[in-house]
């Protein structure tokens, strides 16, 4: 297996005459007109885009360009979307957003598991997709800078926010970063129930209206790594009709 570098990631800058932020953005789907339309939104944002229509091709272009952030379809000629995230995130540390069809919730569990921060579900409005991209771009670039926390100990659970490690019974377990977010979000306020839009907006920085089960498979994941009885959770739980709350 290939080790990501350790001084690679998000490089993008900041328009510092707009705040919008200006980043080089790799497409990958094998419809142009999704590649045209898609690409045309951001350029009007003021990215810089290239494409590629296969899987073969996102690799060479990801390794040649460094692009700072990916759009990445799973159903892909050549290589799948889920081979080609696996390369890429074996390579370099890169924000990467999935497109997906419906029913292929497996895939997109294995996707968020290899590190991809987000996905969207075709069909698709171009702009809910400028406007995750944005949101990713937008938490990637200001978690470098966020101080660290308070280490938090429950019975059989440890959560570092300094070191962004968890152990579960003294072994750690690995989680991505979006999964750490969420857990060390819930558990800083014990017994308190957070909505799914909420947690859509305070752990992924969305400010628009969006698909809240991006939320319900982290936590499906989360929970196969956290919990002794996934199905019976001690910790994560749901309140019906609400959302999600940590218990003690």
């Amino acid at each position: 297996m290939i080790e990501p570098k350790r001084d690679s990631g998000y490089n993008a800058t900041k328009d510092m005459g707009t705040g919008a932020t200006v980043a080089k953005i790799l497409i990958v789907d094998d419809e142009p007109n999704i590649r045209e339309v898609v690409g045309l939104y951001l350029r009007r944002d003021g990215h810089a885009v290239i494409s590629a229509a296969d899987g073969e091709e996102a690799l060479d272009l990801f390794r040649k360009n460094e692009p700072d952030l990916v759009v990445l379809d799973l159903m892909l000629p050549k290589m799948s979307g889920i081979e080609v995230c696996r390369h890429m995130k074996a390579e370099r540390r890169v924000p990467l957003i999935m497109l997906t069809a419906r029913g292929e919730e497996e895939d997109r569990i294995v996707g968020l598991s290899l590190g991809a921060d987000d996905y969207v579900v075709k069909p698709f409005s171009p702009r809910e997709l400028a406007a995750r991209v944005a949101a990713v771009l937008r938490r990637t670039n200001d978690s470098g800078d966020e101080p660290g926390g308070k280490t938090l100990d429950f019975e059989g659970l440890n959560i570092d926010p300094n070191t962004r490690e968890v152990r579960v019974l003294e072994t750690t377990v690995t989680l991505t970063a979006r999964e750490f977010d969420l857990l060390y979000h819930l558990a800083r306020s014990p017994g308190r129930v957070y909505t799914r839009d909420y947690l859509m907006e305070t752990v992924w920085g969305y400010t628009f209206a969006a698909d809240t089960s991006t939320v319900t498979v982290h936590m499906r994941r989360l929970r196969e790594k956290v919990e002794r009885d996934p199905a019976n959770p001690r910790y994560l739980q749901t309140v019906w009709g609400v959302g999600y709350k940590f218990s003690e």
